[in-house]
């Protein structure tokens, strides 16, 4: 009885164990925008950098800034040797006098000549000679005149002034160096008006013409974004990098300095809707792409077409609906009616999108898709 008991358990059947539910990240699907984002490194320049040289040559004296100093309109920033200048200008004034007491002896000359003729002392002729000779000389005045303002601006122009407010970014000359005129000394930039340059590849290019927003963070304060706004497209390519160079325009903020790395990001929209789910949540077989909805704590997968893309989401288009789950994490280690939990915090995230959906439908948003199936 004992052999037949043994033989009787060893040939029963084990009962089978039933698979635990496995654990999975989900998404609810909502309404969704296609668009294209991209981002390009760039730095921080001036709209407006003068070069400005003297107007006349000479020997450099004097220099008042150094590079980076703030200047106002009006200051000084070089001087030159006034003493050529002055000589000039007192030249000049010397040949004004000149000028202008010969043009009074002319015009002595033509009056007394005036009364001669009305006693029919001297001729018509003689009168008009004497007429002449007045206008000649006063035109000498004139050009006396014009050339002495001339030679006093020259010696005015001895003082570099800067005709903007900004900050020095290089001094090209220093005291003792002969320069001649319009050779650029010093170089000032405004600081009321900057730009942000960037090098745009020849396929963004379309995009940058067509962006929406654009966002410029600089990185030393990159939780500070700024609004900016794209000022300047080049025709032509870079030669070297094969780039087209932008500018992207930013109001002056306190903290942005030029020359300062900034990162420039780029959106625009295509203008395609369909509904929004994570990357991951693409499940491909045999060249089918398609999702696993979470329906009665079970998953079923359902083909889908894509229609879009909003930066890392995907946009769905037939296959499925608003409202419904997906899982977002996983997807390859699930089979058709696999018994599923959803982990708590996505619960929680969709409790709060399907309330957020009962009070305002078309204000859904997704939920951000979790790490990786444990």
């Amino acid at each position: 009885m004992l052999l037949c008991a043994l033989l009787l358990g060893a040939c029963s059947k084990e009962a089978p164990k039933l698979d635990a539910p496995r654990p999975v990240r989900a998404a609810v699907l909502a309404e969704g925008a296609a668009g294209a984002s991209a981002e390009f490194s760039g730095e921080v320049r001036p709209r407006i950098e003068s070069r400005l040289g003297f107007r006349v040559a000479g020997k450099i004296t004097a220099r008042e800034v150094d590079v980076g100093t703030l200047v106002k309109q009006g200051q000084v920033l070089m001087q030159l040797d006034p003493q050529d200048l002055k000589l000039a200008a007192t030249g000049a004034q010397a040949s004004l006098r000149a000028a202008e007491t010969n043009r009074d002896l002319a015009d002595a000359d033509y009056k007394r000549y005036q009364e001669l003729r009305t006693k029919n002392f001297v001729s018509q002729s003689v009168l008009d000679t004497k007429r002449a000779a007045l206008r000649a000389a006063q035109a000498e005045a004139d050009a006396a005149r014009a050339a002495f303002r001339g030679q006093s601006n020259q010696a005015g122009y001895a003082s570099l002034v800067s005709d903007v407010d900004g900050v020095v970014t290089s001094i090209d000359a220093e005291v003792g160096q002969v320069v001649n005129a319009g050779t650029p000394v010093v170089r000032v930039a405004r600081t009321d008006e900057l730009d942000v340059v960037i090098g745009i590849p020849e396929d963004r290019v379309g995009d940058l013409r067509r962006a929406s927003s654009v966002t410029v963070r600089i990185w030393s304060s990159p939780d500070q974004p700024i609004a900016g706004r794209v000022r300047e497209v080049s025709p032509i390519a870079d030669p070297a990098t094969r780039t087209y160079t932008a500018k992207i325009a930013i109001p002056p903020r306190a903290g942005v300095r030029l020359g300062m790395t900034a990162a420039v990001q780029v959106a625009s929209k295509n203008g395609g809707t369909g509904l929004r789910a994570p990357l991951t949540s693409l499940h491909h077989e045999k060249g089918v792409t398609g999702v696993w909805l979470v329906e009665n704590g079970a998953v079923r997968r359902v083909p889908v077409t894509i229609v879009g893309q909003a930066g890392n989401d995907v946009l769905l288009g037939e296959g499925v609906k608003a409202g419904q789950t997906v899982v977002t994490a996983g997807v390859n280690l699930l089979r058709q009616g696999q018994k599923v939990r959803i982990l708590t915090a996505d619960v929680a995230r969709r409790d709060d999108t399907e309330a957020a959906a009962a009070s305002a439908p078309a204000a859904g948003a997704p939920a951000a898709a979790g790490g990786a199936v444990k």
